[in-house]
């Protein structure tokens, strides 16, 4: 039988049980070589509660990334969080952690002082609370939680709900983006004979390109133009909701005065939208007349200058 003594204003309640937990023991000999060791968390092994795998994270002294001082921080995660990612699952659980007071033989119980299941999805599969206990009070040998520098912690878990939360996606903005050049230089141009020609892959940010020209033209331009266009290299291994966002310049160079001919834009490439570029980038007429620098010694030369500046992922 647990009986409440105290609760505090973050929603946490604190009871003592004789029963111990019925999911997961953990004993921890030696604890303060923890900090000696400089180490400021520790995760348990698995255990299952409710259909699911779990785990238990203990911060010894206080959970620095959330500025917890002078108490022990402990939790309760998700061991496969990648099974919500890929389910769009929610899992509501009720959840108690343990303290045992050796002296006395019963269990400090820690929980939510609302009595509300916890919603574990993809955005939030870790609870828990960052002032377990105060580090003075767990330390304190008449307290019974520390004895010869050995405790031991547990967890109950009651799975209450399992619902799907719909799908999302997750936009990155890509901070101080860097543009990423590529020089492809295609040579016997007169004799080309394929539909179209493509460059050899490319970085850009973190993403693999490729240039592609049609040296007849192609849709609108076929016949009367050189058509030209930056592609993913490879799209088909991107999800439906995947999306990168690349502000791109292309260019023919002309090898003789510098008088390049550019086109530059954004796009959103995906799988359904892998390339982009212009049908009508320089018309047959100019690109083959022999002022224009265009085609030298029948040598062309093609310039990508791509920088990704977003990217878009599902959930």
């Amino acid at each position: 039988m647990a009986n409440q003594i105290s609760s505090n204003p973050d929603e946490l309640a604190r009871s003592i049980s004789e029963a111990a937990p019925s999911h997961y023991t953990l004993k921890i000999q030696s604890f303060s070589l923890l900090t000696k060791n400089d180490i400021d968390k520790y995760e348990s092994g698995e255990f299952e509660a409710g259909g699911y795998k779990w785990k238990l994270i203990l911060h010894p002294g206080g959970n620095k990334s959330r500025n917890v001082k002078e108490h022990l921080s402990f939790y309760l995660t998700l061991a496969d969080a990648s099974f919500l990612f890929r389910n769009n699952w929610e899992v509501h659980a009720y959840f108690r952690l343990f303290l045992l007071d050796q002296r006395s033989d019963n269990y400090l119980i820690v929980h939510d002082a609302t009595g509300k299941a916890r919603r574990f999805h993809r955005l939030k599969y870790q609870w828990g609370f960052d002032q377990f206990i105060p580090i003075r009070t767990f330390n304190d040998v008449s307290n019974g939680y520390l004895l010869d520098d050995s405790c031991v912690f547990g967890a109950e878990v009651f799975v209450t709900k399992e619902t799907s939360s719909g799908k999302g996606e997750c936009l990155s903005m890509v901070k101080d983006a860097i543009s990423s050049k590529h020089v492809w230089k295609i040579e016997n141009f007169s004799i080309l004979e394929s539909e179209y020609h493509e460059s050899q892959e490319f970085f850009a940010g973190d993403q693999k390109w490729k240039i592609q020209l049609y040296p007849k033209g192609r849709r609108h331009g076929s016949g009367t133009h050189i058509s030209l266009y930056l592609t993913l290299a490879d799209s088909a291994t991107l999800t439906a909701a995947s999306k990168i966002f690349a502000e791109f310049t292309l260019r023919i160079q002309d090898q003789q005065q510098s008088r390049h001919i550019a086109g530059k834009v954004s796009h959103w490439f995906s799988a359904s939208s892998p390339e982009s570029g212009w049908a009508k980038f320089a018309s047959l007429v100019y690109f083959h007349h022999s002022g224009t620098g265009c085609l030298v010694k029948d040598i062309c030369v093609v310039e990508a200058e791509v920088t990704v500046n977003a990217i878009a992922n599902s959930l």
